[in-house]
């Protein structure tokens, strides 16, 4: 396996390396850690803030607990830093993307997006988007399952990565039963209603049960919470019921334009949670 942690020198960063380190350290994987150089200016300045930002990543390298005693390989590429990225794991054949959560700044984000969604979007590799302290492995995980190839990938991809060691993975699917305004608007008493809605979320967990097995994901073990509601509303109920260490979540592929604006589930996952998440493209 090999990781590949990209690195800003922020403090969100740092976490990012601390986290990138723990799990080489857990999974035994290969470690680069890669910093992106603006190109957009004089070679001259270009080639001093390289030698300077080779400097740093040597030298949080040798200072971060996290990394000590790991044979981590420093890389300082150039270029637009989500191209940057994308091109060191390839160079790399990286399985894994660790990277810091971004700043919540509304307007630039609705405009062009983060680095970290721009490496997401276009890219075909699993990115971790570490939110939170990093002081320990993890230890529990949430799979958000929506009977879709992707989302069966991003649980396979999660355990393979080892997010988390062990068995502690919760699947949570999202549910809604669509006659039910009809039912409350048609004026029928809640028993009905309420009947008609536990129905839906037996035909929902049957269904989940006979796709996780054509999936190969049937570990009759694992926990599982159907819970009825929009998919983003589900997720986030859930996680803050079970303070899980990890989210992890498939993207569902697009093209054109599509790629560029926001709505999707994952996106307002990402961008709304604060918590470490997992994000798996689909396999192409």
């Amino acid at each position: 396996m090999h990781i590949l942690a990209a690195t800003d020198f922020s403090t969100r960063s740092q976490a990012a390396l601390r986290r990138a380190g723990l799990l080489a350290r857990g999974n035994g994987a290969e470690l680069t850690i890669v910093h992106v150089v603006d190109d957009d200016r004089p070679p001259d300045l270009v080639a001093l803030v390289r030698r300077e930002a080779e400097r740093v990543l040597g030298g949080q390298i040798a200072a971060i607990a996290e990394l000590r005693g790991l044979p981590a390989r420093a890389l300082v590429v150039e270029g637009d830093p989500f191209d940057g990225i994308l091109r060191a794991a390839a160079s790399t054949r990286t399985d894994l993307i660790v990277m810091g959560a971004p700043r919540k700044q509304l307007l630039s984000h609705i405009l062009v997006g983060t680095t970290i969604e721009r490496v997401i979007r276009t890219g075909p590799f699993p990115v971790l988007m570490v939110n939170g302290e990093v002081d320990q492995p993890y230890r529990t995980a949430l799979a958000a399952v929506d009977m879709s190839d992707p989302s069966a990938n991003a649980v396979r991809v999660g355990m393979a990565l080892g997010l988390p060691a062990g068995t502690e993975l919760t699947l949570v699917h999202a549910f809604e039963p669509l006659a039910k305004g009809k039912l409350i608007y048609a004026g029928l008493s809640q028993d009905t209603v309420d009947g008609y809605v536990a129905e839906e979320r037996e035909r929902a967990t049957k269904d989940l049960i006979a796709f996780l097995d054509a999936s190969g994901l049937d570990d009759r073990r694992r926990p599982m919470r159907i819970e009825e509601g929009a998919p983003f509303a589900v997720i986030s109920t859930i996680v803050e019921q079970l303070t899980p260490d990890v989210l992890i979540m498939g993207t569902h592929g697009r093209t054109g334009i599509a790629k560029a604006l926001l709505g999707s589930v994952a996106e307002e996952v990402l961008w709304s949670l604060t918590i470490d998440i997992l994000a798996v493209p689909p396999l192409r």
